[in-house]
C-alpha cells in the first residue's frame, strides 16, 4: 500500500523535520527509521523490529563497502589523534599564524587545501578538518564556518575531477556509452558544482555572510557562547580533560602523516582498479573500489606516521599506543550517525522510492512539449532525492540510467550532456543540503563541529547556490552551449553574493 509512493520518501522527510526542530541526530534518525519499517510492514511490530535491525542495520553494517568505509574513518580519527598528541597540530597551528595573517586568507588557504584533496570526498572532510581547524581557530573561523568551507570543497571538488572516487561511480551508472567521455564533457555544465566554488571565494575575499552563518561568526568573534558547542560538538571531546601534547612537535609531524595518507590512498584506490596489472591510471581510477582502496592507504599511512613518530622521539610506543583508542572513540559519534543513515536509506529502498522517482523522470521525459526544460526538472528531482535519502551515489544510480535510456546513449545530443550534468549537481546539491548525508556528517567530524548546526548554518548557503544553477539549467535547456551559460551563471552568481552582502550590511 505505501511501496512506489510518495509515502516511500516519508521516513527521511520525518528525520530531517526532527532534526532540524528538535537540533538532536540520533533520535530524529532512529524515529524515521521506525517510521520506515512500520510502512514496510503495515505497522506489525514484531516484523517491524526484524525489518528495521535485520534487513536494515545489520544489513548495512554486513555491507563490505561501508565496513570499509567505517574501517577507514576509525583509522583517520588515530592517525589524527597521534597527529595532535605529536604537536604537529599545535606546529602547524603556531606557523600558519605566522605566515597566514589574515581571516581572509585563512578560508583561502581552506578552500585551496579543499581543492587539492579531490581524490574522496570522505578522505577530503576528515583531512581538510584536521589540518585546518588550528589556522581557522586562531582567526576566530567558527567550527560552524569551518564545516561549510569543507563540506563545499568535498562532493562539489569531486563531482568535477575526472580522477576521483566519484568520477568512477558515475562512470559505473552508464550502460552503452564511454561513461569517462560524458563525464568529461559534462563538467563545464555542472553549474551548482563550479558556483559554488565560485560563492566561496566571492565570500571569503568580500569577507561576509549572511542567515544562521553570520551569527555564528559574530558569536566566535565576540567569544560568545553559540547555541550549540563550539568545541567538538561532533566528537564529545569537550567532555574530555585535554590528552597530553608532546612539546618537541614540529610542522613536519603534521605534513608527513598528510602526505603519506594522500599517496598511499591514491596507490591504494588505483591498485584496486588494476593499475599495477596492466591497467592505465584513468582506468584504474575508473575501476577502483574507493572503500577498499582507502582502507590500504590509511592502513599504511598509520604504520608509516606511528614509525616516524617512534624515530624522531616525539611519542614513545606506549603513547602511540594509548592514542588509538582514544581516536577510535573521537569518532563514535560519526559511525553511530552514519549507520542511523545508511540503515534510513535501506528503509527507504525497501519502500520503493527509486521506482517511484523514475516514473517520475520518465513522465517528464516523455512530453516533447518540455525537452527543453528536461535539465531543469531533472536538477530538481535530483535535490529532492539526495537530500531525502542522504545519498548522490544512489541519485546517480536513478537517475542517470534513466536519462542516457532516453536519449539513446546518444553522446552527440548536447542536451543529453546536459541531462546528465543536471542529474550530478542535483545529487550533489540534496546531499550538500541533507542532515543524513554521509558526507555531510564526515564535514561536521572534520571540523568538530555540532551536526545540526553545520545544516543549519550551511542550508541558506547551499540553497542560494541552487537557486542560481536552476536558473542556468532552464537557460541552458535551449542555448544548449556552456560558452555562453557558464559565463552567465558565474556572473548571476556574484551578483546575488554581492546583493546578499548589501542587506547583510544593511541589517547590522
Amino acid at each position: 500500500m505505501f511501496a512506489d509512493s510518495f509515502w516511500a520518501l516519508l521516513p527521511p522527510i520525518i528525520a530531517i523535520a526532527l532534526a532540524l526542530i528538535t537540533k538532536e541526530v540520533y533520535s530524529s534518525l532512529f524515529i524515521g527509521i521506525l517510521a520506515g519499517g512500520l510502512l514496510y510492514t503495515g505497522f506489525h511490530p514484531v516484523a517491524t523490529i526484524e525489518h528495521v535491525f535485520v534487513d536494515g542495520m545489520i544489513a548495512q553494517l554486513s555491507d563490505s563497502w561501508n565496513v570499509g568505509i567505517l574501517i577507514f574513518l576509525v583509522i583517520l580519527g588515530c592517525m589524527v589523534m597521534l597527529m595532535n598528541r605529536a604537536g604537529g597540530s599545535a606546529a602547524f597551528g603556531r606557523w600558519a599564524v605566522e605566515h597566514v595573517k589574515t581571516k581572509v586568507g585563512a578560508q583561502l588557504a581552506t578552500i585551496a587545501l579543499g581543492v587539492l584533496i579531490f581524490i574522496d570526498d570522505y578522505f577530503n572532510c576528515l583531512t581538510v578538518g584536521s589540518v585546518m581547524r588550528p589556522l581557522t581557530d586562531k582567526h576566530k573561523i567558527s567550527r560552524a564556518k569551518l564545516a561549510y568551507l569543507i563540506d563545499a570543497t568535498a562532493a562539489p571538488v569531486c563531482i568535477i575531477a575526472p580522477i576521483s572516487s566519484w568520477a568512477a561511480a558515475v562512470t559505473g551508472f552508464v550502460d552503452g556509452a564511454n561513461g569517462l567521455t560524458l563525464f568529461i564533457r559534462a563538467i563545464p555544465y555542472n553549474f551548482y558544482a563550479i558556483l559554488t566554488l565560485v560563492m566561496l571565494v566571492t565570500l571569503s575575499v568580500a569577507n561576509f555572510d549572511y542567515g544562521p552563518m553570520k551569527h555564528a561568526e559574530n558569536n566566535e568573534k565576540l567569544n560568545l557562547k553559540n547555541d550549540w558547542p563550539r568545541e567538538a560538538g561532533m566528537t564529545g571531546a569537550e567532555d574530555q580533560p585535554n590528552p597530553p601534547v608532546s612539546g618537541n612537535g614540529r610542522v613536519i609531524h603534521l605534513v608527513l602523516p598528510i602526505l603519506s595518507l594522500i599517496i598511499c590512498c591514491v596507490i591504494g584506490m588505483i591498485y584496486t582498479g588494476g593499475f599495477f596489472d596492466g591497467e592505465t591510471f584513468i582506468d584504474a581510477f575508473s575501476n577502483s573500489d574507493a572503500s577498499v582502496g582507502l582502507v590500504y592507504g590509511s592502513s599504511v599511512a598509520l604504520i608509516i606516521t606511528i614509525v616516524f613518530f617512534l624515530v624522531t622521539r616525539v611519542l614513545s610506543f606506549k603513547e602511540c599506543m594509548n592514542a588509538l583508542p582514544e581516536g577510535f572513540k573521537s569518532m563514535v559519534p560519526a559511525i553511530l550517525i552514519l549507520t542511523f543513515a545508511w540503515t534510513l536509506k535501506s528503509m527507504t529502498d525497501s519502500l520503493g522510492a527509486a521506482g517511484y522517482v523514475a516514473g517520475l523522470v520518465q513522465t517528464v521525459a516523455d512530453n516533447r512539449a518540455v525537452m527543453s526544460l528536461l535539465p531543469a526538472f531533472v536538477f530538481l528531482i535530483g535535490c529532492f532525492l539526495s537530500f531525502a535519502t542522504g545519498t548522490s551515489w544512489g541519485t546517480f544510480g536513478i537517475l542517470i540510467p534513466i536519462v542516457v535510456n532516453v536519449f539513446g546513449a546518444d553522446l552527440s545530443s548536447e542536451l543529453m550532456i546536459i541531462a546528465i550534468s543536471a542529474c550530478m549537481a542535483g545529487a550533489v546539491c540534496g546531499d550538500h543540503c541533507s542532515p543524513i548525508s554521509d558526507t555531510t556528517i564526515m564535514a561536521s567530524a572534520g571540523a568538530q563541529c555540532d551536526h545540526i548546526q553545520h545544516v543549519s548554518t550551511q542550508l541558506p548557503y547551499a540553497i542560494t547556490a541552487a537557486c542560481v544553477s536552476l536558473v542556468c539549467y532552464v537557460i541552458s535547456g535551449f542555448v544548449r552551449s556552456w560558452l555562453i551559460c557558464l559565463p552567465v551563471g558565474i556572473v548571476l552568481m556574484i551578483c546575488t553574493m554581492l546583493i546578499m552582502r548589501g542587506r547583510s550590511a544593511s541589517a547590522n
